[in-house]
């Protein structure tokens, strides 16, 4: 009579979950890791440290309202010229800071990239959320200071508000991942990226309305993804703003595009750009 088949194993299933939550919180850790780098690196060798992270965007804040104030007597909505720059300037500011420290993951981790323990992913996912709760942080204490000091009116929708710097957040992820593999692979185009996107500051409505330009020039910004995250984020900021232009697809569809097409350069290239 044959051996019977012996009996699987109950134990087994536990065994693969708990190699997979070894493996998650060794990645955590590892992000972490990264994260705790990078605070050090960027803000902790400063004096002030991430008093700067809130200066910068209120230093810039005031100039354009000094400046501006002198030549209209009201911003295009609103009554509050910082208010206004802020709902177009803080968006814009995550998505490019996101979009650039992202780009530069792969250069700025080489060195730990070269343990097996941390990988191109870990970098990068370290690098987005830091940046995301830093600005998240400094757009809430600028945001405030400005509806209490100066007395702003505002009709706040916290979950457009939200969508807004979620979108400025992925679309930041997306381009910031495909060009994490471009400059890699072709340093040059770190500073031809830099040098094409300079306008973005000009043409993402941080300075007019869309409402407000020729039907020319909507016809073109139209297809700036940014517009659209702008006018998302003013919308929760003034409740009588109508930004019938605002295209959700647009934004999301570019920004997953770019994203899957650079993890997917990333995942395929990244040995040979640690090797190079």
């Amino acid at each position: 009579m044959p051996p019977s088949a012996p009996p699987l194993s109950a134990a087994a299933p536990p065994l693969d979950q708990d190699g997979l939550r070894a493996r998650r919180f060794r990645s955590l850790r590892t992000i972490v890791a990264l994260m705790l780098r990078e605070m050090a690196t960027s803000y902790g060798r400063s004096p002030g440290g991430y008093l700067w992270a809130v200066l910068e965007p209120v230093a810039a804040l005031a100039m354009f309202s000094l400046g501006f104030s002198v030549v209209f007597h009201a911003p295009p909505i609103g009554n509050s010229f910082p208010l206004f720059y802020a709902t177009g300037f803080l968006p814009f500011m995550l998505f490019n800071d996101v979009a650039n420290k992202m780009a530069t993951s792969v250069n700025f981790s080489r060195p730990l990239l070269a343990y097996p323990a941390v990988t191109f992913l870990d970098a990068l996912i370290a690098r987005f959320l830091l940046n995301v709760l830093t600005h998240l942080m400094v757009a809430y204490i600028v945001f405030f200071g400005i509806i209490v000091i100066f007395e702003a009116r505002a009709d706040l929708d916290l979950p457009v508000i939200l969508l807004g710097f979620s979108l400025a957040a992925f679309l930041g992820i997306g381009i910031g991942t495909l060009n994490c593999y471009l400059m890699t692979a072709y340093p040059v185009w770190e500073r031809s990226w830099q040098i094409a996107t300079r306008p973005l500051f000009i043409i993402s409505g941080i300075f007019f309305t869309y409402d407000s330009m020729p039907r020319f020039a909507q016809d073109l910004l139209w297809y700036n993804p940014l517009l659209h995250v702008v006018g998302v984020t003013r919308a929760g900021f003034y409740g009588a703003y109508r930004a019938d232009y605002i295209s959700l697809t647009l934004v999301t569809g570019v920004a997953s595009v770019t994203l899957l097409l650079g993890l997917m350069l990333l995942w395929r290239h990244h040995r040979s750009l640690l090797e190079g």
